[in-house]
């Protein structure tokens, strides 16, 4: 199951949609952690109400990941539009139309962009410091 982070300027929210199992479930919090926390407990809760129910549930596994636009906006701080068209290819303009709304990354995008990223933070692991 993918529960996707979405940056607010004051709320973080962490949604999961009733695509595969017969629920959604929603968190927020003033931090991911605490967004990813509160989608925990209301999955707990939802166990719960289905097991009082004499429901069946399967156990789920969640991996947690931003749309673009939620990543943008929240790595903003360390990333800039400049430096994101360096390391992805996606132009600035296109970007700030990502992160204000006013166009949405189309599949195969979002997967150039996820690319990109990963490659990057590849690259910045690998990288080493030295004192001289």
């Amino acid at each position: 199951m993918v529960g996707r982070v979405n940056a607010g300027t004051y709320v973080y929210s962490v949604v999961m949609m009733a695509d595969e199992v017969p629920f959604g479930l929603n968190g927020t919090g003033k931090t991911i952690e605490e967004a990813k926390q509160d989608f925990m407990e209301a999955y707990r809760e939802i166990k719960e109400i289905m097991a009082e129910n004499g429901e069946s549930y399967e156990d789920l596994e969640f991996e947690f990941c931003y749309d673009i636009p939620s990543f943008l906006e929240y790595y903003a701080y360390a990333l800039s539009l400049a430096g994101l068209e360096r390391i992805t290819g996606i132009n600035q303009r296109q970007l700030s139309h990502y992160i204000n709304g006013t166009s949405k990354p189309g599949k195969v995008t979002v997967e150039r962009f996820r690319k990109s990223i990963h490659s990057f933070a590849e690259e910045l692991q690998a990288a080493d410091v030295i004192w001289r």
